[in-house]
């Protein structure tokens, strides 16, 4: 039997940040990974797929390259190239995270964490106790229960496809299935797009979603919303995708299919013996991220609050507070989140449907990036920002933005929302000039 500190399982970003951190804090880490290190983010999530966005980006540059004076023909596309760049990032940053899991302090074990009872694991014939025992196991892609769900890719699996199929039909159009959407058709594949809800990324308020919707058409994916997928079946020409659109029987025919309608928690074995409690979505944790079981706390993706790479590393960190004792100021209902297709997409806070569902009085601003300067010398003036602001003391409710850059863009809404600041001083702050943050200061500038 082996003691510790602090044991963690899942070294994907809540895990090895946690470790990292309470390292730091001079607590003794176990950290256990059944897989790779990093997790699914850094192996088959967030980094892979940005690393594909980027060349997408890049292809999508070279083929509007005649507005900036510069002659290309036609655009030659090697995937190989643009997935031997995808491995060589994610092997990158893997070999950081090693690192930083070699420091002073932390101790890597490789295996499946089995739990004994609630202050004791076992891995490989080797057990381990500790005081504080934090779950990070992340999450797998979620299918259908349809006809045919196994004919279809997960997200893992397409990201692991070397040669392009000529078509790809996607189910679900939420951030995961419209970065694949954005990333393929410009490489050249035939996309399709379909989506459940009224609107694709429906986390996202209405006017953004719609805006990379009439964009991502106009490039050729074919887009269709309020579509209820029910079968995929083999034929001779392909996979037959059949579905109901608006009350009307259809389908087509692809190369391949995605399967993108969300992910679901994994749970460590043994969690019953130690008596943790679950529901539907993951493990069933406390503000302090710690679960009915005195000590153990479960973060990231396995509880499914937020499904978010940075919002396991902010969990991670409330985790640890608690642990040492401390006071975490960390609000973890204030999360961004971001779309990186071209144009990106990004968020924080509540829409504007969500307000009136909610009866939160609101006022609304909307700049375009048509009108700012930085924009138009870039050549990339889709999209705008959207405000909503609290009508009683005109703090930021929410914030949206659909353009170049919206990932960054939102960080300083999110700035905001935590000091708790009135949007007018956001809008009394000098914005450098020409940036595309003036955008955002347009929209603040409103009230």
């Amino acid at each position: 039997m082996i003691s510790t500190d602090v044991i963690i399982i899942g070294a994907g970003p809540g895990g090895y940040e946690m470790a990292a951190e309470a390292a730091h804090h001079g607590k003794k880490v176990v950290i256990v990974e059944r897989d790779q290190l990093g997790g699914t983010c850094l192996n088959r999530g967030c980094i892979p797929t940005k690393a594909l966005c980027r060349n997408a980006e890049v292809i999508n540059t070279v083929r509007e390259a005649a507005q900036f004076g510069v002659t290309t023909g036609e655009v030659s596309v090697d995937y190989s190239v643009a997935f031997a760049r995808k491995e060589e990032v994610v092997k990158q940053l893997r070999d950081g995270v090693a690192m930083l899991m070699g420091g002073d302090g932390i101790t890597v074990v490789n295996g499946e964490a089995r739990f004994v009872d609630a202050k004791t694991i076992e891995v490989a014939s080797e057990q381990y106790t500790a005081p504080a025992i934090v779950i990070a196991t992340g999450s797998i892609p979620r299918g259908l229960p349809i006809e045919g769900a196994d004919l279809a890719m997960t997200s893992d699996d397409i990201l692991a496809m070397q040669e392009l199929p000529k078509s790809l039909c996607i189910v679900g159009g939420g951030v995961i299935g419209m970065e694949f959407a954005g990333v393929f058709s410009s490489f050249g594949v035939e996309v399709t797009v379909i989506e459940f809800m009224k609107e694709i990324l429906p986390p996202f308020d209405k006017d953004i979603a719609k805006r990379l919707k009439t964009v991502m058409s106009k490039r050729g994916v074919n887009i269709l919303t309020q579509a209820a997928v029910n079968g995929i079946h083999k034929t001779d020409d392909g996979l037959e995708i059949t579905f109901d659109h608006k009350g009307k029987a259809k389908s087509i025919v692809a190369e391949k299919v995605l399967m993108s309608v969300g992910r679901q928690a994994v749970l460590p074995v043994g969690l019953e013996t130690a008596g943790v409690e679950t529901s539907r979505r993951g493990i069933e944790v406390n503000d302090n991220m710690m679960t009915n079981v005195e000590g153990i706390y479960a973060i990231g993706d396995v509880n499914g609050r937020c499904m978010l790479a940075h919002a396991a590393s902010a969990q991670g960190s409330v985790a640890l507070a608690h642990i040492l004792g401390e006071k975490c100021r960390i609000k973890l209902d204030i999360v961004p989140s971001a779309v990186f297709t071209t144009p990106e997409l990004a968020m924080v806070g509540l829409t504007e449907q969500q307000c009136e569902d909610q009866g939160i009085e609101v006022v609304t601003a909307k700049s375009f990036f048509r009108s700012n300067g930085k924009a138009v010398a870039m050549g990339e003036t889709d999209g705008m920002v959207k405000l909503i602001v609290s009508s009683e003391d005109l703090t930021i409710v929410g914030c949206h933005i659909c353009g170049p850059h919206a990932a960054d863009l939102i960080q300083e809404a999110v700035t905001a929302m935590n000091a708790n600041m009135p949007v007018t001083r956001m809008a009394q702050a000098i914005h450098g000039h020409p940036t595309l943050s003036e955008v955002v200061m347009a929209a603040a500038k409103q009230f």
